[in-house]
């Protein structure tokens, strides 16, 4: 991407963070810190809080008590179009209006930089033609999303994403109901994203995904985080057993070096 296109970084973090639905506390006294221009999953058993987690940081989910930060700034306290500039989201379940092409889906991703006085330009034109490109998705810019497989849909939403221009790309669970192949088609694209220099916070629902596409895991178990750091360094028997109530015995896949599964059994 040329130098004009260029995004500032931007830093995500928590701070005594509580999150909680009416009077179900989901998570207390969180403290975090993502690292910048790489891959975070938030891995965890299902009900532990991960996708509660990322609609906190998205803006999405009032705290209770302390705060997302944003470059150092609560981020319900910021102007929403600011926080869209810097933030993307993409949830879980994604809906587009009845026969959208993939390109006017990823011109949305351009509404946060519009205004009165700023219309569609040249410049959009080209971010959306570059997220096009990175998405493999040129080829298939006048197709309706309906008519798509379930992969290609998914590159379209995360390309729509890319077009946003943000420094922090938020998903959850991005692979759900993907077959393996078309798994690795957006695993990929989204380690793209952090080679660009973008930070990306994921939840991932399998282990074994999270261990080989991310570069740093964050495990939650019953509102809290138990580990974090890279997953060759966290990933322990121990660690399984807390989160999953497993035993497994740990491998290292022989091409990238990442934990493997082997073995899994109830403790």
């Amino acid at each position: 991407m040329s130098e004009e296109h260029a995004v500032p970084a931007a830093r995500l973090q928590t701070r005594g963070l509580d999150l909680a639905y009416g009077d179900a506390s989901i998570i207390e006294d969180m403290n975090l810190s993502f690292p910048d221009a790489q891959v975070t999953a938030i891995v965890g058993p299902n009900g532990c809080g991960k996708s509660t987690l990322l609609a906190g940081l998205a803006r999405l989910h009032a705290p209770r008590g302390g705060a997302v930060l944003l470059d150092g700034k609560d981020i319900h306290r910021l102007p929403t179009r600011e926080v869209a500039r810097r933030v993307a989201l993409l949830p879980q379940d994604t809906q587009a209006p009845e026969g959208m092409t993939v390109s006017e889906l990823i011109r949305f991703g351009r509404q946060p930089h519009q205004g009165w006085l700023r219309q569609w330009s040249d410049e959009d034109r080209d971010i959306v033609a570059h997220a096009l490109a990175v998405a493999d998705l040129q080829q298939l810019a006048q197709r309706p999303l309906d008519s798509m497989s379930g992969g290609q849909r998914q590159r379209a939403w995360i390309a729509m994403a890319i077009a946003q221009q943000t420094p922090l790309l938020l998903l959850d669970e991005p692979t759900s109901a993907l077959d393996l192949g078309h798994q690795l088609e957006v695993f990929e694209l989204i380690r793209r994203q952090a080679h660009t220099g973008k930070t990306v916070i994921m939840v991932v629902h399998d282990l074994a995904s999270a261990c080989r596409f991310a570069d740093n895991l964050v495990a939650m178990h019953a509102g809290r985080v138990i580990a974090q750091g890279p997953p060759d360094r966290i990933i322990t028997p121990e660690l399984i057993r807390e989160l999953y109530g497993v035993d497994c015995t740990l491998l290292a896949d022989p091409v990238t070096g990442t934990p493997i599964l082997a073995g899994v059994r109830r403790a």
